[in-house]
């Protein structure tokens, strides 16, 4: 039998088929505290509870497109780069039926974060607090902007913990600070940025040393705007050519 043959005869119902979902972590920093966009869910279930923004992949559909999809029509934003993190299918991860998840992660400055929170209430970008240290890993918990804990659905707090624990693993041998960054951007900004991925105070001498020595910094020649003091120096992240 030739494969044509053989593909015409295939039973694809010989196996059982588990759903496949996109969800979209979408983090940023937000006065020194790792904060990530989450949407209140609107049906069963953990109805009320918050959760990443995602959804069902279609049957002809990559995931690429998902994402891309799901990071219009459900996060508001067309032009932020995600991806992939880690792939989610523990067994009884959704009470509905066999669904894996594929985390897909970005990391914005806050400023793309306001269009999609004023054009839809259902979204807030909430704090995260991280109740291990170091390299630990495990679940974090999410908090609005006045303290309160919002519950998270689904496996979600450990997809926002991998994410984490990713960042910190990453944090000194690639650029993934300057993506919290806006362009043009302080030391102290940059510092901020590093202490709330680590969840720890930096030396401040220390850090700008090793910041300025690093290569990876071009100064601009420009002051910060408004400052109360002497305005600090902006520096912008030096790209490879």
């Amino acid at each position: 039998m030739g494969e044509s043959e053989f593909l015409k005869a295939y039973d694809a119902n010989q196996y059982e088929r588990p759903s496949v979902a996109v969800d979209l972590i979408l983090m940023s920093v937000v006065e020194g505290t790792p904060a990530a966009l989450l949407a209140r869910r609107d049906a069963h279930p953990h109805l009320g509870a918050w959760a990443l923004p995602g959804g069902f992949v279609g049957i002809n559909e990559s995931l690429d497109a998902a994402a891309r999809r799901l990071l219009a029509s459900k996060a508001r934003m067309d032009a932020a780069y995600v991806e992939q993190l880690y792939t989610f299918g523990a067994v009884d991860r959704d009470p509905r039926a066999r669904i894996i998840s594929v985390a897909y992660f970005a990391l914005l400055p806050p400023a793309h974060f306001a269009a999609a929170l004023k054009a839809t209430p259902e979204l807030t970008l909430a704090e995260l607090t991280v109740p291990w240290s170091g390299e630990t890993g495990g679940p974090v918990e999410a908090c609005s902007a006045d303290g309160e804990t919002l519950p998270l659905a689904f496996d979600h707090a450990d997809m926002l913990g991998l994410a984490i624990l990713r960042l910190r693993g990453k944090l000194d041998y690639s650029n993934v600070a300057f993506a919290l960054l806006p362009d043009c951007f302080t030391l102290r900004a940059l510092q901020e940025a590093h202490e709330a991925i680590l969840g720890m105070r930096l030396n401040k001498p220390a850090f700008r040393r090793r910041m300025l020595d690093s290569g990876r910094l071009e100064a601009t020649g420009e002051r910060e705007l408004g400052a109360s003091f002497r305005p600090a120096e902006l520096y912008r992240h030096r790209t490879a050519n």
